[in-house]
């Protein structure tokens, strides 16, 4: 004869030297008022099954009435998704920015068949939340070096194709699977193709910089590299600067027209400053730009061979 002490969870029970009887005891109590039931030896112990919680597929944009902007935006990220993921692709890089969940958005409407083979890089906190949240297989860099395509936005893209990004201060990641990628493409509305960079997107160049190096780089931006009001970006929501995903600072250096008439140059000036971790500059990078019109139009830009070349895609 024994006594068992059980555990209704786990449904280990436990032996004692008393007369063949089972004490339950209602962990959902505390000890001094738990309940106390006799059963006999032979009485089965039923399982409590546990819930499970099925994953929801989710929509990266709400279905609401989007503003004229968002809807050259979108228009943009779904025909670079039409024209360059293609069925044979299963590494992707998702980049970052406010286009980038159309791109997922549209990628998630190819299909649950087609993409369940396919594995997904995220540059950042936010396309690593949107590749999670739409039930998207994640991966990343250090597993798959070689990707397919690269889909990411832009803050200002020149007649060249060369770009300016890291507004969202994620501009090294971005870069990393940029670069890593057999074709780099990048969408965006029709305000971020200019004739030059620096145009239109006003606050400079994105630096990320190691926090102990900053007041020193901040210092040759200014007097060295002919960038007079670089700033320490600050975070809106906090109290001090902004802190990338890499722990790092961000300094945002405008320079003059002549200067970003040769962005090749410049980026090569801030990258050999110690303590400079990457800089927002995107040159001969990019194989194709995709900007949404306000009328429904969509203007391409892509290379060929050493010219870029321009057309336009009307609206059906």
């Amino acid at each position: 004869m024994s006594l068992y002490l059980c555990n209704p969870h786990k449904y280990l029970c436990y032996p004692s030297r008393a007369p063949s009887f089972r004490i339950f005891i209602d962990h959902h109590r505390p000890f001094s008022s738990a309940k106390t039931h006799l059963a006999s030896a032979q009485t089965p112990i039923t399982p409590v099954p546990r819930p499970v919680t099925m994953p929801v597929l989710a929509v990266p944009i709400a279905t609401t009435t989007l503003s004229a902007i968002e809807q050259s935006k979108r228009l943009a990220a779904y025909t670079a998704v039409d024209k360059h993921i293609l069925p044979e692709h299963k590494v992707i890089g998702i980049g970052s920015g406010s286009t980038v969940p159309y791109v997922v958005e549209r990628i998630v409407a190819q299909g649950r068949e087609l993409n369940k083979d396919r594995v997904f890089i995220p540059t950042g906190f936010q396309s690593k939340e949107l590749i999670v949240m739409s039930n998207l297989n994640l991966g990343d860099v250090d597993q798959f070096p070689t990707i397919d395509v690269t889909i990411d936005g832009a803050d200002e893209v020149d007649l060249d194709l060369n770009c300016i990004k890291g507004g969202g201060a994620c501009h090294l990641r971005e870069k990393v699977l940029a670069e890593a990628a057999n074709t780099f493409i990048v969408v965006a509305d029709y305000r971020k193709n200019a004739e030059y960079l620096g145009t239109n997107f006003t606050p400079g160049v994105p630096v990320e910089v190691v926090p102990f190096a900053y007041a020193q780089v901040l210092r040759k931006l200014r007097d060295v590299l002919g960038s007079p009001n670089a700033t320490l970006r600050m975070a809106k929501a906090k109290a001090g600067p902004v802190v990338t995903d890499n722990s790092n600072f961000v300094i945002d250096a405008p320079f003059s027209r002549e200067i970003m008439k040769d962005p090749s140059t410049i980026l090569a000036k801030i990258k050999m400053l110690t303590g400079v971790v990457e800089v927002g500059l995107f040159c001969d990078m990019a194989q194709a730009a995709y900007f949404g019109n306000e009328d429904g139009s969509v203007t391409v830009k892509r290379k060929v061979e050493s010219r870029v070349v321009e057309e336009s895609i009307l609206p059906s």
